[in-house]
């Protein structure tokens, strides 16, 4: 027997836009049901246990006003639930980890528990409902409208059919694009169709970024925490790309931004130090000299590296049954690196191996040391009434430019450089080139026919190439701002997203709300912004071959 219920606003993936998306709608008053597949919400914070990538302005508070409450209250449980020292209280802006891709690393349960209460007031209210552990089955589509969504418990196989009026999808990949039959592209699209000047000679749907299947990991050197040698070691440590210096399982890599060989070691120098350009700072979550001594045994670092790009399958628009081969091999490639790691890896002493690395798995909610979630850095996109290309936001693609294209409908703002990992197709190496701080537009968010779907993540109206700068954190989280205030607003007005955009004074009134609501949609001027702006975005710390 299958159960129905209804919503305003049926939000279909709990990761950041999806949690974002969930928290506006019910602010400004809307019935919404959140599903996610999982039993952690959160996305690449938590799940995927990616730490937070973000822009250079983040601690002058040049962001959406519920984003910096995210934040904000990460850091305050630290302070009120964990012992951290007399001398990390007095940090500003305090970094748990001392991680180096930006200034707050956290543990992915810290986030998710900052999370889960954020959400806890409109649960209580009656306004949000959230079920863990489903998965969209099927959806009911008349003429251009979804009117339900069907889905199954993945434990039980209980059935749940949820009626909406509007319907968000989070999802990592954009799957509701394709069960409700959305337009949308997947892969790299052709110059000739886009104009950019980084897009690919031919279109490819299968050319997509490698994604990577993130661990957690501290380090105790007088242990020995050596993993199982997976079956596919000795192929896997032999792979190499044909643009890369070395075989992949190598302490040389590609510099992301000019393709020269680039050492990159695990440890360099005295571990302590707050900031060394190896990989154990790159993402480390957990410092311990920032907490009493004898709290943590060692640093916990979240291993995310060039190393464990998995380019080998693509996995977004292939059958079940491939991207489940091809899940289950990007497990096997981290382990294998893992495994590399713990007994052949050279280390600066001349010696082999650091077998003390031990896999923990409790920070991320397994057993093996893995995330939850496989990191996917792009899905499928929706065709768009406007479509963000590297001409709007390259810096090299606008020449005699200082700035992002500014749109008329702006909705919200973010900055990060264009990031792009190999992709499937291993033809060609990164692509890691400057951007300018941008805007998002509200075309971008609206598909060319379906009148009440609405994309909040990865899957809105981008390029591949510019979507290598709107999938990082803070503007996941913006993008579902503004869907979550979009869905609210259209189920409020009973009007279809694309009326809002269409209709000037609605429009100004829809920008005038997401002002209110505390998210910027224009980049502040003043004098911190100047000169990056003028250069194009780049990480205030990170070092390129760490980018995420």
């Amino acid at each position: 027997m299958t159960r129905r219920g209804k919503a305003d606003v049926l939000i279909v993936g709990g990761g950041l836009g999806g949690v974002s998306a969930a928290l506006t709608a019910a602010r400004l008053g809307a019935r919404v049901v959140l599903v996610e597949e999982l039993d952690w919400l959160g996305g690449q914070l938590t799940a995927q246990g990616v730490p937070l990538d973000e822009h250079p302005w983040i601690e002058l508070g040049v962001g959406s006003k519920s984003y910096l409450a995210l934040r904000d209250a990460i850091r305050e449980h630290y302070f009120r639930f964990y012992p951290v020292t007399p001398a990390a209280r007095a940090e500003h802006p305090f970094n748990p980890g001392m991680g180096n891709v930006g200034t707050l690393c956290c543990e992915p349960k810290v986030a998710l528990r900052v999370i889960e209460a954020l959400l806890g007031p409109y649960e209580s209210r009656g306004l949000l409902t959230v079920m863990r552990g489903w998965r969209a089955l099927a959806t009911d589509v008349v003429g251009d409208r979804i009117t339900s969504v069907a889905f199954a418990e993945i434990a039980s196989g209980h059935r749940q059919t949820i009626e909406a009026r509007i319907v968000v999808d989070a999802t990592e990949t954009g799957d509701l694009l394709e069960l409700a039959g959305v337009e949308h592209v997947l892969g790299g699209e052709a110059r000739t169709d886009t104009g950019e000047p980084n897009a690919l000679d031919v279109a490819d749907p299968f050319d997509q970024q490698s994604a990577t299947w993130c661990m957690a990991l501290d380090y105790l050197p007088d242990e020995d925490h050596t993993v199982g040698k997976p079956a596919r070691y000795a192929e896997f440590r032999e792979l190499k790309l044909d643009c890369w210096p070395n075989r992949q399982f190598h302490w040389t890599v590609s510099d992301h931004v000019t393709h020269k060989p680039l050492e990159r070691r695990l440890f360099a120098g005295d571990a302590d130090e707050p900031y060394l350009f190896d990989l154990w700072h790159a993402r480390r979550i957990a410092w311990r000299r920032n907490f009493a001594p004898g709290s943590y045994a060692s640093d916990i670092s979240i291993a995310n590296w060039p190393q464990m790009d998995y380019w080998l399958r693509p996995l977004v628009g292939v059958s079940a049954e491939a991207q489940a081969e091809a899940l289950q091999e990007c497990r096997q490639f981290s382990l294998a690196f893992l495994y590399w790691m713990q007994t052949e890896a050279p280390r600066l002493d001349g010696g082999q191996g650091y077998r003390g690395l031990r896999p923990r798995g409790d920070v991320l909610g397994t057993a093996d040391g893995l995330a939850k979630q496989v990191y996917f850095r792009e899905g499928r996109r929706i065709v768009a009434e406007f479509t963000v290309l590297e001409q709007h936001v390259g810096v090299s693609a606008r020449p005699g430019a200082d700035a992002a294209e500014r749109f008329h409908d702006s909705v919200g703002i973010g900055a990060y450089r264009i990031d792009l990992h190999p992709p499937t197709s291993r033809a060609r190496d990164t692509v890691d080139i400057d951007s300018f701080p941008f805007e998002i537009p509200l075309g971008a968010l609206i598909p060319v026919r379906t009148d009440n779907l609405i994309p909040a993540c990865k899957n809105i109206g981008t390029t591949r190439i510019t979507s290598g700068a709107y999938r990082v954190h803070p503007v996941e989280w913006s993008i579902g701002e503004a869907a979550g205030a979009l869905a609210a607003t259209c189920s409020r007005l009973n009007l279809p997203p694309r009326a809002i955009r269409a209709d000037a004074r609605r429009l100004e009134d829809f920008q005038q709300l997401m002002m209110d609501l505390g998210a910027p949609i224009r980049w502040p001027v003043f004098g911190a912004l100047t000169p990056s702006t003028r250069r194009g975005y780049r990480p205030p710390i990170t070092d390129h071959a760490t980018a995420g």
